[in-house]
């Protein structure tokens, strides 16, 4: 027999914007599901710096932040791939924690204020007819009058409906991650330069340091689909890098990978599922509000959902609604990121002339002597 499951709201994707978002609409009295394909607590590839302007809305959600003791990070350092660098004080600042320990704790939130949970669950189709969803996965199907889609970066859903972002091609950038124990400075991101791709080093808890970089996948081909050789012989071009690499402690035996990530412009809504997060639209990873984005995604979306249960307003009001506050909010920052990321892994890093020894300066100033908006930029969108 087919197990069937009714809800009002259906969340495919336990991550931070999937279970945020469960937790804000719980709240509102709402029977609220979310399917995870997966089982908490879980490592993801992903920088693990947090925007300051998230600060506030995790401890509403329930995570008690101060108590965890998380590394605060107010400095920007930036390197090209013969080690010079720029440095800057970051405006607003952020502060560090895994994924391992952040998409757990919403989780144990989340069951709190009254959301089924379903780990180990696989989304295989979404369809909408009369007025209804209904959610197909390897535990059942579940039925809801709302369908929220936070499955992440890609997932077989999107190749499954063929959403545009696809059809137009990938860049093919693949991302690495580890943990790694090292003594740097823990209020400091840094943002290393290799060729075809750059490396962002941060803390997070427990004394730890997340290392992630993306890159081509054109890199990883030329050294035949090897990470250990591609960081000899690509990441260690930087010398600071090099020396990361070389002496730093590695928490994980093997890193974790994700392939094929696109950054290219994305759909909010199809076939009147609701898309929040990265599978809304995906920022660079080097602006570094990823996670803030996710977050805000949920809180610009749970009172339109509200309303529309209510009877307020009709499902292409919300859909409407949504798309229109999303693109005011977050186009800006998506075409920005991914502007300045064509400068990162290739001509960027040349512009960074000033020596090593430098460090206790903050440029402001490209050579010319005048503000350099490019630098100004970077510095201010996060990382």
């Amino acid at each position: 027999m087919t197990v069937e499951r009714r809800y009002d709201i259906v969340i495919s994707g336990g991550g931070l914007a999937g279970l945020s978002l469960s937790i804000l609409l719980a709240r509102t009295g709402w029977k609220v599901c979310v399917l995870e394909k997966e089982t908490y607590p879980l490592h993801k590839v992903c920088g693990e710096y947090i925007s300051m302007e998230s600060w506030d809305f995790l401890c509403d959600l329930g995570l008690p932040l101060e108590k965890w003791n998380l590394p605060k990070i107010h400095r920007f350092q930036l390197t090209a791939p013969n080690g010079k660098f720029l440095s800057a004080e970051l405006p607003l600042g952020g502060f560090g924690l895994s994924r391992y320990k952040l998409d757990a704790e919403l989780a144990v939130a989340a069951r709190k204020a009254g959301v089924d949970l379903y780990e180990n669950c696989k989304v295989q189709d979404i369809t909408f007819e009369n007025d209804i969803h209904r959610i197909k996965t390897t535990l059942g199907e579940f039925i809801a009058p709302v369908s929220c889609a936070c499955f992440g970066k890609k997932s077989n859903l999107d190749v499954k409906w063929k959403r545009s972002f696809l059809s137009r091609g990938s860049e093919n950038y693949v991302g690495v991650k580890y943990h790694i124990q090292t003594p740097l400075e823990p209020g400091l991101i840094a943002l290393h330069n290799f060729p075809g791709g750059y490396c962002g080093v941060s803390a997070i808890e427990d004394n730890r340091y997340c290392f992630c970089y993306l890159t081509t996948s054109r890199n990883l081909k030329k050294n035949q689909q090897s990470i250990p050789a591609m960081e000899e012989k690509i990441l260690k071009k930087n010398p600071v890098l090099k020396k990361l690499l070389d002496e730093s402690l590695f928490i994980f035996d093997d890193p974790l990978t994700i392939a094929q990530i696109s950054f290219r412009k994305k759909t909010q809504t199809e076939k009147h599922t609701i898309f929040i997060g990265d599978a809304a639209g995906m920022i660079t990873p080097l602006c570094g509000n990823g996670m803030s984005m996710a977050f805000h995604g949920s809180k610009i979306v749970s009172p339109l959902i509200n309303e529309f249960l209510q009877g307020k307003i009709s499902r292409l009001e919300m859909e409407k609604k949504y798309q229109e506050t999303w693109n005011r909010q977050f186009a800006g920052r998506l075409r920005a990121g991914r502007l300045i990321q064509r400068f990162f892994g290739s001509a960027a890093p040349r512009h960074i002339s000033q020596p090593s020894s430098a460090s206790t300066r903050t440029p402001k100033r490209s050579l010319s002597g005048r503000p350099s908006g490019r630098w100004r930029r970077i510095a201010t969108c996060g990382w």
